[in-house]
């Protein structure tokens, strides 16, 4: 057990909630009192791996935090600069010992934890790495030999097997902060939280809503009115099938506890947060498929410098109706429905055979939530370049994607309003619109709506070509 001391420092950073808080109940243990701090990154939050929805979703989310602290008579000291100097001086000024915070899997924010530990211990402080956004840690669901997992099914399979055994209940942290916080007065000088324009990011009222009232709102309504019923309706993006809870797991507005034993019952959608945990462990072990391939014979891929490919799939102008309505979303809300985020992200790494990174990339910049693990961890299935992914040969034509999960071509009008007319039988496929159709139904393709930017046929035979060529064993399949 550690010595307890008078005063910790609690560094929140994807933990933006005072409720199942596995940081703030290990410092509650060590401490007689603790103070929160924030640290906005200039370097970060103008750089190219975030974008104004995560922005604005992350601050909104503190403004939230800091009321909540308030109630309690304390406050969240928000810094900005260099997180691990910022923080030192902060535990100077108030004379705390020790520093907790949650522990991360992005080796870029692994390599500045390390520096901070550094720092504080060359000061004589404490410094304790917590484990928190994930269920299981990425030691504990392992191989009887200790060696990690890299295919989903048995690590899925371990980790129920853990769960039975070693279910982890919801921690109870904000009510054992009442009169355990420093008092706002006893804090300092501490910053506003900005808006996204101070960063050079544009608000957006469409984007998700963020902020632990509304994390805990989605996760109920969602048990009460959509578990059961997730299984069929996940895959349609034109109905609120999904929790939509995944921009408050990456900041942390709700703790993965809560969710997991809220949603225990639904299997399908466990095994979704199973996923997570998986590509967090799998990114923890190799941090290199960060910057590469999981699969080390992908690095020979032949990607194409398509620009003007690359510009119509982010302006949404492939003339493909299910990509392009898909990609309107992303723009539009910060958020992508997940079936969609395969069916995009396969035409851009096969059909345009332009590299996944790219995409992973404008992902980071587009969506609420982004996450490196699990945003990585779904191109690279995609791209057929990672761990367990799919087959360089699975090549999803986005016609029949369209007709199976919007038969009816609701998602797609609601984004792309030049088919607002167009008849069910064309919706997924518009060009071939005999020309009085198109006229009849206000959308002349060329002018009211692209033409294909490239033939699946043909698109498929070239990605099976190339991929085959570096991945395939044997003959490629036809």
């Amino acid at each position: 057990m550690r010595e307890r001391v008078a005063r910790s420092l609690v560094w929140l950073r994807r933990d933006l909630r005072l409720d199942d808080h596995a940081v703030l109940d290990a410092a509650l243990r060590a401490s007689e009192e603790i103070a929160c701090a924030f640290v906005l990154d200039p370097v970060l939050l103008r750089g190219p791996r975030v974008g104004a929805p995560i922005v604005q979703f992350f601050f909104d989310a503190l403004a939230e935090l800091r009321e909540r602290l308030n109630a309690l008579g304390s406050d969240v000291v928000v810094l900005e600069g260099d997180a691990p100097v910022e923080l030192l001086a902060l535990a100077r000024r108030l004379d705390a010992r020790a520093l907790f915070y949650g522990r991360d899997t992005d080796p870029d924010v692994h390599a500045r934890d390390g520096r901070a530990e550094l720092l504080f211990r060359a000061a004589g402080l404490a410094v304790h790495g917590v484990p928190d956004h994930v269920y299981y840690g990425s030691d504990e669901v392992v191989q009887d030999g200790g060696k990690p997992y890299t295919v989903y099914t048995p690590y899925r399979r371990r980790w129920e097997a853990r769960f039975a055994a070693d279910p982890r209940p919801p921690l109870r942290t904000q009510r054992a902060l009442r009169g355990r916080t420093v008092a706002a007065a006893a804090l300092g000088a501490s910053l506003a939280v900005p808006r996204p324009e101070a960063y050079g990011h544009a608000s957006n009222r469409a984007y998700p809503r963020a902020g632990a009232t509304e994390a805990n709102r989605l996760l109920r309504r969602f048990v009460a009115e959509r578990a059961d019923a997730y299984g069929q309706e996940r895959n349609v993006p034109a109905r609120e099938g999904t929790s939509r809870l995944s921009p408050h797991l990456r900041a942390g507005t709700i703790g993965i506890r809560a969710v997991v034993h809220a949603g225990a019952q639904a299997r399908t959608w466990l095994g979704e947060l199973i996923w997570r945990d998986f590509y967090h462990q799998l990114l923890a072990h190799h941090p290199r498929v960060a910057h590469e391939p999981f699969v080390t014979a992908a690095r020979a891929l032949r990607w194409r410098d398509d620009e003007d490919g690359w510009r119509a799939w982010c302006a949404g102008a492939t003339g493909y109706p299910i990509v392009d309505a898909a990609m309107r979303q992303l723009e539009a809300t910060g958020w992508m429905h997940n079936r969609l985020r395969m069916i995009v992200a396969s035409f851009l790494t096969k059909h345009l055979l332009i590299d996944y990174r790219r995409g992973e990339r404008y992902f980071e910049q587009c969506l609420a939530d982004a996450d490196l693990a699990a945003n990585n961890g779904g191109w690279q299935w995609s791209a057929s370049t990672g761990t367990d992914a799919a087959p360089y040969f699975r090549v999803f034509n986005p016609v029949l994607q369209g007709k199976t999960f919007d038969p009816d071509g609701t998602f797609v009008r609601a984004h792309l309003p030049a088919l607002a007319r167009v008849p069910v039988r064309y919706v997924h496929a518009p060009w071939e619109m005999p020309p009085l159709v198109q006229v009849e139904a206000g959308c002349l393709i060329g002018r009211d709506y692209p033409e294909p930017i490239v033939e699946h046929a043909f698109a498929r035979r070239r990605a099976i070509e190339v991929y085959g060529a570096v991945l395939g064993r044997g003959r490629s399949p036809a």
